[in-house]
């Protein structure tokens, strides 16, 4: 990951990464009890990459998924 930071005290482009991160803890992390690091990775990114990305429905996206979304996103612009 690369870290991302805007001009002082500009939180705005911090918080849907914040919003992610609490969706991740409130649906997966704090339900799980992992045994290992090796565990929680795969565990979690199955969670993003199958359930998250593909199958989670957004209200900022129209209650699509991410994936959804972006297909749609390419088709218009396909369109044009």
């Amino acid at each position: 990951m690369i870290v991302s930071m805007s001009g002082k005290g500009n939180c705005y482009d911090n918080s849907p990464i914040e919003s992610f991160w609490g969706t991740l803890k409130q649906e997966l992390v704090h339900h799980q009890k992992y045994s290992s690091r090796q565990e929680a990775r795969e565990d979690i990114t199955e969670y993003i990459e199958v359930f998250y990305n593909r199958q989670r429905k957004q209200a900022q996206l129209g209650y699509l998924s991410p994936a959804a979304y972006e297909k749609q996103l390419q088709q218009r612009q396909l369109a044009a």
